[in-house]
């Protein structure tokens, strides 16, 4: 049986914590589905639109022949009924990650008790990382080149935010 795992989330921008996660999923499923929140549930609107994140995690992970990009609107529940996902990858970088991301996880599972939830620390080099932090420091003209690819890095630009 093919198992394809889907890893959701805004990825506003993509950085090497996701990437790293992503590859090391793609080596225990046969395919792994980069789900692009179009309306993320948090308050602030994303700095790039759902096409720009799209395009970008595109670029990002066109070496790996097996990790799929997808954009969705509504209720990842919704997203992951209508595709028959089984598994749903998260990532982990804090203690206070785990309490959101644990609670999330009792969610999924009661809304979709045939998913499982697998839960991914990054490699320890990207644990610190987040697309809130390189949002903010590209804001305030810090490099971020060892943070992201260099065609966010480019993206960052475009958006008159280095």
């Amino acid at each position: 049986m093919k198992t394809t795992a889907i890893y959701p989330g805004t990825f506003d921008p993509i950085t090497h914590g996701h990437t790293d996660i992503a590859k090391r999923a793609s080596k225990l499923f046969d395919q792994v589905i980069i789900a692009i929140a179009a309306n993320p549930s948090k308050t602030k609107t994303p700095l790039f639109s759902l096409e720009e994140r799209i395009a970008l995690a595109e670029v990002v992970l066109s070496d790996v022949p097996q990790i799929i990009v997808r954009g969705f609107n509504g209720l990842l529940m919704n997203f992951v009924k209508q595709y028959q996902f089984q598994v749903m990858i998260r990532g982990l970088r804090t203690v206070s990650d785990f309490d959101y991301e644990f609670q999330l996880a009792g969610m999924n599972q009661n809304l979709m008790p045939d998913v499982e939830t697998l839960f991914f620390a990054p490699t320890t080099r990207y644990t610190h990382i987040s697309s809130t932090l390189v949002r903010e420091i590209a804001l305030l003209g810090g490099p971020i080149d060892e943070f992201v690819h260099s065609q966010v890095v480019d993206a960052l630009n475009r958006k008159k935010l280095i």
